[in-house]
């Protein structure tokens, strides 16, 4: 197959809009990188867990590797947000997944040679988590200068899908891995991961620039290079760059911009509350649900996951693939309030089936939101100031879920019912505060993009 035959077999299924992303080269690398990158991570979580609990049979040992990732996470995700604003988003990417891929290759030898041990995972679990910090604002920041705005949604999908499907299929992967090969082959896997996605990213050509793409059907800005690659407008990216603040004075900026725009605002509170309200009861809430409540077994539980990933690839696929709703925001806002109604449901639901289609609906709500709340977001917001206004959304669940997971393992035992009543009633009254705000008026109506 010749080199031309190979771009018009890409460009086919590019047609159907939730492919249209992948036409783009650049897109196209990132989003197989990190799709490589995301099935090792499933690996590395069931390798952490299978080697933590084997060494101590201690879950808060594991609790404990968890929130010394968790911490540095949540302190620095604001600073990667900055960083990413200020240095070519691309570059941090690839930087992070090499650091990562060294670390990994560490724990690795460490495993195999039979020399791990707890304080090694605590001390890689903190470097995780203060470079992860950095990498995931960068990827959101990355994502919009790959494609057009007319693309976002679908590429969103993409990546928030690939995501879900990963998350739910790595972990099976992983754990038949290490039955039969053992617990090294997950981190030499995961580290692999990391060096594929690091390659991917080295042969970006575009993400550097503030500009955003052009839309498909518009005329070139700029001429193309030889790849057919668009060649950034020199004269628009000189003007899209402000003059530079400080590190601390551009982190304040952000904090005044998006704090101080009331539609961010609401969106900020609705995402923690969100997170706040869902972590907890199903990370915590559904194992106990099935196995004590029910009576149920791995099986059983498994469904339920299950079904709740599949409702998210659905509405993933949903959100990337139909045309965004004239009052999407009434959507967006209804589809909250409709999630926090079904997590209350769960806690009075009479059987496994009937949780599994709760789920499978809460679900399909959630991944519709997400990806077109994402893609408004990135759309809506100044390029120099989408690092910042990034890492203030993925703030909250980075904040939000191990305080949630904490409160959970508190009541669970006591009253798991009222555990799921009152988080879907937090989902709720944060949907029903962001209406009577005039958040849906004002993100149906909303044309402006949010400045400084």
């Amino acid at each position: 197959m010749t080199t031309h035959d190979a771009a018009r077999s890409i460009a086919r299924p590019a047609r159907l809009p939730l492919l249209a992303p992948l036409a783009g080269r650049d897109f196209r690398l990132v989003w197989a990188g990190e799709s490589v990158s995301l099935l090792g991570d499933a690996f590395q979580t069931v390798a952490v867990s299978y080697l933590v609990l084997g060494l101590t049979g201690s879950g808060l040992a594991l609790g404990a590797i968890l929130v010394a990732a968790a911490i540095p996470r949540g302190v620095f995700m604001l600073l990667g947000g900055v960083l990413a604003d200020r240095i070519s988003p691309r570059d941090l990417a690839l930087g992070s997944n090499i650091l990562r891929a060294i670390l990994t290759t560490i724990v690795a030898i460490l495993v195999v040679g039979g020399r791990i041990e707890i304080w090694h995972l605590a001390l890689v679990g903190v470097v995780f988590g203060t470079v992860d910090a950095v990498f995931l604002p960068a990827i959101s920041t990355l994502v919009p200068r790959l494609v057009p705005s007319s693309r976002l949604a679908a590429a969103n999908a993409l990546m928030q899908g690939t995501a879900q499907l990963m998350g739910t299929v790595g972990p099976a992967i992983a754990g038949f891995a290490i039955a039969v090969i053992g617990v090294g082959i997950a981190f030499v896997f995961d580290a692999a991961s990391f060096a594929v996605a690091a390659i991917a990213l080295w042969l970006v050509r575009s993400g550097a620039s503030a500009v955003r793409p052009t839309e498909p059907d518009a005329q070139p800005t700029a001429p193309a290079d030889a790849m057919g690659t668009l060649a950034p407008d020199l004269d628009a990216t000189a003007s899209a760059d402000p003059p530079r603040a400080s590190i601390a004075g551009a982190l304040v900026e952000g904090v005044r911009v998006v704090l101080g725009d009331p539609v961010m605002r609401s969106i900020v509170v609705v995402a923690t509350a969100a997170n706040l309200a869902f972590t907890g009861p199903t990370v915590v809430g559904l194992p106990w649900l099935v196995l004590v409540g029910f009576g149920g077994d791995a099986l059983a539980l498994g469904l339920l996951f299950a079904a709740f990933g599949a409702g998210s690839l659905a509405g993933a696929v949903v959100g990337g693939s139909l045309r965004r709703p004239r009052r999407f925001g009434w959507l967006v806002l209804g589809f909250v309030i409709g999630a926090g109604i079904g997590l209350a449901a769960i806690g009075v639901a009479p059987s496994v089936p009937v949780a599994a289609a709760i789920l499978l609906a809460i679900g399909a709500m959630n991944g519709y939101v997400n990806v077109v709340m994402v893609a408004w977001v990135q759309e809506k917001t100044e390029p120099h100031m989408l690092g910042r206004t990034m890492s203030f959304l993925m703030l909250g669940a980075v904040v939000a879920a191990p305080l949630s997971i904490a409160l959970a393992a508190l009541v669970v035992d006591t009253n798991a019912a009222a555990m799921f009543v009152l988080a879907g009633a937090l989902v709720v009254v944060s949907g029903l505060i962001a209406i009577a705000s005039g958040l849906p008026r004002r993100m149906s109506g909303a044309g402006a993009t949010m400045r400084p």
